[in-house]
């Protein structure tokens, strides 16, 4: 039975600078290292490999096993793998993003990764990359008509089945303007995708921080936490004077923000979610708050004895997978 001193909660890697090799892998094995080793010290035993830090997709076998033991030298268990702005329904990159989320499936099963997250988002423009929060500036949005729909099923299903046969959860992170940018289009684009193995990764704060009109926070965790197989949790503080027109965002602790993620567990925990919690943070020390994001969650949110299990709507992968 996962408890709050059990939960896996891994720690993203969003706060480190990129270090993928650009040339002889062994010159990068300190960084690894020494970047690993400042999760370990912060308290995690469970780490997300997102991929803007290294690409795992993107590594040959011995660079696979050499971060492999960088891991185990931190005391971290590579919880979950995150692949971010790699759309598969690109108008021009698509198909290369498709081969990628192929490979990365590969070193998630060579790692003993037990879930990969995927989405539709896109590269920062220009404008979002100078802004102060990239959320404020206008980035790509999805066509919604069927034929992209129907590409955007057809390729995550490919992924699917891909992730069924090595054993890997594929879970799709919500994230604005995207065919999973609304509670309702993310349960519609999982429910037609069909397989067991794909569900949400319900990213709750890529949604409410916008500086536009939201759906309601309580309302999108309610539709997709019943589909839910990952979680990337953060906050933000959303003010808003409609009157005026207004609307300011900013991160803040999962403690702090607008989302209240007391009762957001709860109704996790209502709809049968057991899945692995990354906890990011935009902007500081992205490492401390979310290790004080851990420390919320353990302290206070997550259920410290048994508790009676909902019924989820996608197939969890077994508890000793991914609580060995």
């Amino acid at each position: 039975m996962l408890r709050a001193d059990n939960w896996p909660i891994a720690a993203a890697m969003l706060p480190f600078e990129p270090a993928h090799p650009t040339g002889d892998v062994e010159a990068w094995v300190g960084r690894w290292r020494a970047d690993l080793a400042e999760v370990g010290d912060a308290g995690f035993g469970d780490v997300d490999l997102t991929d803007s830090w290294v690409r795992p997709g993107d590594l040959d076998g011995t660079a696979i096993d050499l971060l492999r033991d960088c891991l185990a030298d931190a005391g971290l268990r590579a919880a979950s793998l995150s692949t971010i702005r790699r759309s598969v329904i690109d108008e021009h990159l698509g198909a290369e993003h498709l081969a990628y989320a192929h490979r990365t499936l590969d070193a998630a099963a060579a790692l003993d990764i037990g879930v990969v997250s995927v989405g539709l988002h896109r590269a920062l423009t220009p404008a979002q990359r100078e802004a102060l929060w990239f959320w404020t500036v206008e980035g790509h949005r999805d066509r919604t008509d069927e034929e992209t729909w129907t590409l955007a099923v057809s390729r995550l299903q490919e992924l699917g089945r891909h992730a069924q046969d090595v054993g890997v959860l594929l879970s799709l992170e919500m994230y604005e303007h995207t065919l999973l940018g609304t509670a309702r289009s993310a349960v519609r684009l999982v429910e037609d995708i069909g397989l067991d193995v794909v569900g949400l990764n319900p990213d709750i704060g890529n949604l409410i921080r916008l500086h536009e009109a939201v759906e309601d926070w309580r309302e999108i965790a309610e539709a997709t936490l019943p589909y839910a197989n990952f979680w990337h949790v953060k906050n933000y503080i959303r003010d808003v004077d409609s009157a005026a027109g207004f609307v300011s965002t900013a991160p803040t602790s999962l403690e702090l923000g607008i989302i209240d993620y007391r009762a957001a567990v709860k109704t996790a925990l209502r709809s049968g979610f057991q899945g692995v919690i990354c906890v990011e943070h935009y902007g500081g020390d992205g490492l401390s708050v979310s290790a004080t994001n851990r420390d919320y969650l353990r302290g206070r949110v997550l259920p410290r004895r048994g508790y009676a299990l909902g019924t989820s709507r996608v197939r969890q992968r077994s508890r000793e997978r991914r609580n060995p």
